[in-house]
């Protein structure tokens, strides 16, 4: 088994990287700090590749991708765009557009772009996973995360065309939902978190969805309880709870890139 993450150094993807190598898979493992990524992989069972590539270098990211594919033999089974950052961002602070900027182009561009190596292999083949990483926070939007709830509604919108596009080609794309999970994205946040989960539950219970090839997938239980009340709530009661909602800080980004 094959297995290609990005953002693997830190949070769920190196969680996710524990789990697979545990497995016996043979990892791609991406993420722009090298030093902290090889010291990671260092800890795994099995021999694996490591790339330093920041997310939203479009060419070193298909780089890595291509170099993986030729050690894999040309077929990877799993690409998990996994990268991603987060901050608050508010519209009427101009310092702030330079955020909506790089949340926009590592949530969701970079899906894209990761994604984009594996297609034609994954088709030949007739077989092959791309899982992107979203978020309960893509469901609805919330006030002081305009950029971070944009990006993850568009990465859920973004893999349910491309399930779509590829389902006749034998490929199967997943959308993860993480509710709250204890990582580097989440510790700077200054409310409480319910159902919080650690990293390493998360990618067990995640592992199980890509798995079974579920299209759709909210993890815990308890948070897709939440998500499905929350698409079908009507906006005036969502608005009640929303401008009540604690906010994320602005400044520097809780990175999930590292």
């Amino acid at each position: 088994m094959h297995v290609f993450i990005t953002g693997a150094s830190s949070g769920i993807g190196q969680a996710l990287a524990r789990h697979y190598a545990a497995r016996g898979a043979v990892l791609g493992l991406l993420a722009r700090r090298g030093p902290a990524l090889q010291a990671f992989a260092a800890t795994l069972p099995g021999r694996h590749h490591c790339y330093e590539v920041d997310v939203r270098d479009r060419q070193a990211l298909h780089g890595a991708a291509l170099d993986f594919l030729r050690a894999a033999g040309g077929q990877v089974d799993v690409v998990v765009a996994n990268a991603g950052i987060s901050r608050g961002t508010l519209t009427e602070e101009p310092d702030d557009f330079a955020a909506f900027e790089d949340i926009l182009a590592t949530n969701m561009l970079a899906m894209v772009a990761t994604f984009e190596p594996f297609v034609a292999p994954m088709r030949a083949a007739r077989r092959g996973t791309l899982v992107g990483m979203a978020s309960v926070a893509g469901i609805r939007g919330l006030p002081g995360a305009a950029g971070y709830c944009a990006s993850k509604a568009a990465a859920i919108s973004y893999c349910e065309s491309l399930r779509n596009e590829l389902a006749a080609d034998g490929i199967r794309v997943v959308t993860l939902l993480p509710g709250y999970v204890r990582t580097p994205l989440t510790d700077r946040n200054p409310f409480p978190m319910p159902f919080l989960l650690d990293a390493d539950t998360f990618a067990r219970r995640a592992a199980r969805a890509i798995d079974a090839g579920r299209r759709y997938a909210i993890v815990p239980w308890q948070m897709a309880i939440v998500g499905r009340l929350l698409r079908w709530v009507p906006a005036p009661v969502f608005d009640l709870f929303a401008r009540r909602a604690p906010r994320k800080p602005r400044g520097v980004p809780t990175d999930g890139l590292p």
